[in-house]
């Protein structure tokens, strides 16, 4: 419903959104019956807004190129009327906006005709304007409208917004400019003037709409992505597509969304993540594959957890863990650098209402080894076999004196990892690799070379929030049988999380997988933090909602 743009609604505003839907439809039947279709063919020949600010930017206050004849399409943003005889409209197209000055004497109609038509004309209506180039008298850049067509009414009334005299905006009661945001800069969505976030996530149309800055976020996550992509296919990485529903849900500690394949006759998984897929391509001789994709876990839902997310997974043969890190520094420095034009960025760590943080991506990153610095920060010392019982106890028994909280099961896994959230990942603001994980907590990554019961794994940490998790594949399949054997006692446990035993995955190993390093980076999270967005429904376009 259009009135949800309102966070308290009462009887009359609710009549007033009827009555105004109800004589906008009765508006179009009146122009059907008089022969006039109110949603036309597209014109020929337009140009966008961006071409036109582009190609005329340049003439002087109060110049015109009466001569010189342009179409122009767009969305009326606002709508003032001067007179009868002059309209002043704000025109937006594709981010970009231009005002358009509907002047009675440039008309093709006559008086009354033009007066008739402009009243009738909405804000959130398409329109399409042919006419002349040119500035006002304050120099604001105009489009002079010889004629003027209704494309596609706009059926709802729409948020205030910025108010346009004569080219000059003016701030609403509800809201302020914001279209001078960039990447990496702080923002605050509460200044908006589609503020409701339910409205925001639900009709994206809407926000995208009528808040300008909210364009931008998004063309900043499609920077992201193109970047990374440039990135990997600059080092010879080929992109590839795996399947979305799997027999097995591999590749990830996570549960999975369940369906069923008719044709199939089976129960298939939609996949937590394409990892084993990836490393099976290696094994036939891709040496170097990605893929950005959605992956689906069957989990909550939080500020920064998503069910339905986007991932970056790259496998890399003949390189290892220490060639990722140096990769990940590589990408994330050279791209915050050419978006943001700095390697530091702004971000509002602990709420709008408080004062942006500085983080900074100038490599090179920290390193922390996960259980020394465990122990040193908590005054604890670790059994160094973790898969005995008495290990899982004693890390229970750390958790209750520090007041940790990990629910059901109490696998030794979870415990080291709520441990590890509780006391290492809160002081990681800048990018922070956490590293050389245990085997119990890493079932696909290689033993490390000289650290017995550790393996070659990392975590990339960004103001506390995990954003990479890359390792040095394991490849021995006898070793990950009974990684996934280890695993699926967890499971048995209660920890419908722990990975399942592949079958396919091991027999693709027994082919030889050759040594090979694996890197994960969630979209969502990376365009949180460069766009400032505090909830990750900000940084996807169509987040999950409860049903209304």
């Amino acid at each position: 419903m259009s009135m949800s743009f309102h966070s308290v609604i009462n009887g009359k505003t609710v009549f007033l959104w009827q009555q105004y839907r109800a004589n906008r439809l009765k508006s179009l039947e009146t122009m059907r019956e008089s022969g006039i279709n109110p949603y036309s063919e597209a014109p020929r020949n337009i140009i966008s807004i961006r071409q036109f600010i582009s190609k005329y930017a340049y003439l002087s206050a109060g110049e015109k190129l009466e001569a010189i004849e342009i179409s122009l399409a767009g969305r009326v943003i606002t709508k003032r009327a001067s007179s009868s005889k002059l309209y002043f409209y704000e025109l937006l197209d594709d981010g970009a906006r231009v005002q358009v000055m509907a002047d009675a004497r440039d008309s093709d109609m006559d008086t009354v005709a033009f007066s008739t038509y402009h009243s009738g004309v909405k804000r959130g209506d398409i329109i399409a304007i042919c006419g002349y180039p040119g500035k006002s008298k304050r120099g604001e850049l105009s489009i002079f409208p010889r004629s003027l067509e209704v494309k596609a009414p706009c059926l709802h009334m729409l948020p205030r917004h910025l108010a346009v005299v004569d080219g000059t905006r003016t701030q609403s009661s509800q809201g302020t400019t914001n279209g001078t945001w960039t990447p990496g800069d702080a923002r605050n969505p509460a200044s908006y003037v589609l503020t409701d976030q339910e409205t925001r996530y639900r009709q994206r149309y809407l926000d995208l709409m009528i808040n300008p800055e909210v364009q931008t976020v998004f063309r900043t996550r499609t920077r992201i992505t193109k970047y990374i992509k440039r990135f990997l296919d600059d080092l010879e990485f080929l992109e590839v597509e795996t399947p979305n529903m799997n027999l097995t849900a591999g590749g990830a500690s996570a549960k999975p969304f369940t369906t069923y394949y008719n044709e199939l006759d089976t129960n298939v998984h939609m996949r937590v993540s394409p990892e084993l897929y990836l490393k099976m391509l290696v094994v036939g001789g891709f040496n170097r594959v990605y893929e950005i994709g959605k992956v689906f876990r069957n989990e909550g839902m939080d500020q920064t957890h998503c069910p339905e997310f986007t991932m970056c997974e790259f496998y890399m043969a003949y390189a290892d863990y220490n060639d990722l890190m140096d990769l990940t520094e590589q990408l994330l420095s050279g791209m915050v650098k050419e978006l943001t034009g700095s390697h530091k960025i702004r971000y509002h760590a602990n709420g709008l209402d408080n004062e942006p943080i500085e983080i900074d991506f100038t490599p090179p990153f920290r390193k922390i080894d996960i259980l020394s610095e465990l122990e040193r920060v908590a005054n604890i010392s670790i059994p160094r076999d973790l898969s005995k019982e008495a290990a899982n106890k004693y890390l229970l028994d750390v958790c209750e004196k520090f007041d940790v909280k990990c629910p059901p099961p109490h696998t030794t896994t979870r415990l080291l990892d709520k441990l590890v959230g509780h006391f290492i990942e809160v002081s990681c603001i800048n990018p922070t690799f956490i590293i050389n994980h245990p085997e119990i907590m890493s079932p696909l990554a290689k033993s490390h070379r000289s650290e017995p019961g550790l393996t070659e794994r990392f975590n990339l940490f960004v103001n506390r929030i995990e954003l990479c998790d890359a390792y040095t594949e394991l490849n021995d399949p006898v070793e990950q049988r009974r990684r996934f054997t280890e695993q699926l006692k967890d499971r048995t446990s209660g920890d419908d999380e722990a990975m399942v035993l592949d079958e396919s995955y091991i027999t693709a190993l027994e082919y030889g997988l050759p040594p090979t390093a694996g890197f994960g980076m969630g979209i969502d999270r990376l365009t949180m933090l460069l766009t400032d967005s505090q909830n990750v429904k900000e940084a996807i376009l169509f987040p999950p909602m409860r049903p209304q």
